[in-house]
């Protein structure tokens, strides 16, 4: 008879917290994944803490310094509100944040089970399961944000909602791919026959095996919905004003780029690059610290 305890040494358990130490000193060891975790907490920092430092209304405007350049009493200047630039930079960035790493972290989840569901159950389910996301995946992206963000009144949780509406289709197939490797291996056909349950299955003898691709998968997902509500926000079907965030404010900047306003411009595009690069640099640096190599 053949055991649970069995099936998990066969899966190689012992050796989990081992090569666990290994990934993690690859991640660290690798020169962008530190400038992407340290940039991505200053940034968390600045925009979470700063506004507890920086006591400054970023909806109220101080209508004796419009559009003024940065001075000691307004450090990034003015916008034609008289709204601190600087403030709205702090509190803008929260939204954007949260709605990218939330609607990432969604997607991952509803993918990763789907794709389980799927590559388990086989047959005319993983058949019609595989073609909703086919068709969904001919659908550009931009029309469902666009149709689901006009239909319904914006706000953080509807932006979560709706980024991880067009996020979930690639981890799905990525996660199916994975299982259908895996499930053929021996140690899951012994689980199966020690009687496993199926969900514990899931996520003891399945997920550790393909959690790094997924994991690298929604980094990537992060940046792209950080970079997707600053678009929707630079088309005017973000969050509604007064609500600041990075994407509406490079909009409304853009009025004045024959006037040189530039304390408009460049704070906002600046840190919605600066986001994209170090999402993106930690994402390259767990798909190199999860490459199969030796130390």
């Amino acid at each position: 008879m053949v055991t649970e305890t069995q099936v998990a040494n066969s899966a190689g358990e012992p050796r989990v917290q081992a090569t666990k130490w290994r990934t993690w000193k690859r991640f660290w060891r690798y020169p962008l994944s530190s400038i992407g975790v340290i940039g991505m907490v200053l940034l968390f920092a600045f925009c979470f803490l700063g506004p507890m430092l920086y006591h400054v209304s970023p909806t109220q405007g101080d209508f004796t310094a419009l559009l003024q350049p940065p001075s000691a009493k307004h450090p990034l200047g003015t916008d034609d509100a008289g709204h601190d630039v600087l403030a709205r930079m702090m509190v803008g960035g929260q939204a954007s944040l949260e709605v990218g790493f939330l609607s990432a972290l969604v997607a991952m989840a509803f993918g990763t089970l789907y794709g389980m569901v799927s590559a388990l159950a086989g047959g005319w389910v993983d058949i019609v399961l595989m073609r909703i996301v086919d068709i969904l995946l001919s659908i550009p992206s931009i029309f469902i944000l666009l149709f689901l963000n006009a239909t319904f009144k914006p706000n953080v949780g509807l932006m979560i909602f709706v980024l991880a509406a067009t996020s979930w289709l690639g981890v799905s197939r990525i996660v199916r791919g994975e299982v259908l490797k895996i499930k053929n291996e021996t140690y899951v056909e012994a689980a199966l026959l020690a009687g496993v349950r199926t969900w514990r299955l899931m996520t003891k003898y399945l997920v550790p095996n393909f959690i790094g691709t997924v994991l690298v998968t929604t980094t990537f997902a992060v940046a792209d919905s950080i970079l997707s509500i600053a678009g929707l926000s630079f088309l005017g079907l973000g969050l509604p004003p007064p609500a600041p965030n990075w994407g509406a404010d490079l909009s409304a900047a853009m009025n004045y780029i024959f006037q040189n306003a530039w304390w408009l411009i460049y704070p906002p595009g600046i840190l919605i690059l600066c986001s994209q690069l170090f999402v993106n640099f930690i994402g390259d640096g767990l798909r190199h610290a999860l490459e199969t190599r030796t130390d």
